[in-house]
């Protein structure tokens, strides 16, 4: 790239203008527990102009929320632990350590999703959310958009096993302090995104979090 030529990138949730991209079709091609849609489009090239017609499955995912319930009072964390079938089919390990996370249903908002997620995953109650990171999980595939957040909470009592039975949840609470936390990312313990995101955040945003937490 030159130097003197900055990225077309503009906010997130920019309108996209339609002489960008031409949507010729959208079909579902699988529904099941999750939806695969296949597009046929074309895009604005950076030369000019617009390039050939795309054909692109895309796994429709959707909005989530995931969040780091912490104690400022103890430096201490919410991390659990609960069984990843795509882990397992790409051949890792599939008992995953991460921060607690949920799909974000219609009508929902993200923060409101962020505490339901953290009383059902982690049986923790949030009283304060602070946005940490907006992002696409994998925009090559899939439309997944992450909301996550740092939440205050007690975690004097937090920890055991919990879920929804009916959706085959099981999983495991741990109450960890901050720099546990940080010794799992630094030896390669954590391997999803979101808590890689979260906890590299922790690293540098947390002390100026506690520092305004404590003082609220």
């Amino acid at each position: 790239m030159n130097d003197d030529q900055p990225p077309a990138a503009g906010p997130a949730d920019a309108p996209i203008p339609p002489e960008d991209v031409e949507l010729i079709e959208r079909e579902v091609c699988y529904q099941g527990y999750f939806r695969v849609d296949r597009l046929r489009l074309r895009h604005r090239q950076h030369a000019g102009g617009h390039g050939a017609v795309l054909d692109r499955e895309v796994f429709e995912r959707g909005q989530v929320c995931a969040v780091l319930p912490i104690d400022p009072r103890r430096d201490q964390v919410v991390l659990i632990e609960q069984f990843r079938p795509g882990a397992y089919a790409a051949g890792w390990h599939p008992w995953l350590i991460e921060c607690v996370a949920g799909v974000i249903e219609p009508g929902e908002t993200p923060e409101s999703v962020a505490r339901r997620e953290a009383l059902e995953e982690a049986g923790c109650v949030i009283d304060t959310l602070e946005l940490v990171s907006r992002y696409l999980s994998s925009p090559g595939a899939t439309t997944e958009t992450v909301h996550l957040y740092a939440g205050r909470a007690d975690l004097t009592r937090v920890g055991g096993v919990h879920g929804l039975a009916h959706e085959g949840e099981d999983i495991r609470v741990d109450v960890v302090s901050v720099e546990a936390a940080l010794a799992l990312l630094d030896r390669g313990a954590i391997v999803n995104a979101k808590t890689v995101i979260a906890l590299q955040w922790l690293r540098f945003g947390y002390p100026a979090l506690k520092a305004r937490w404590l003082r609220a």
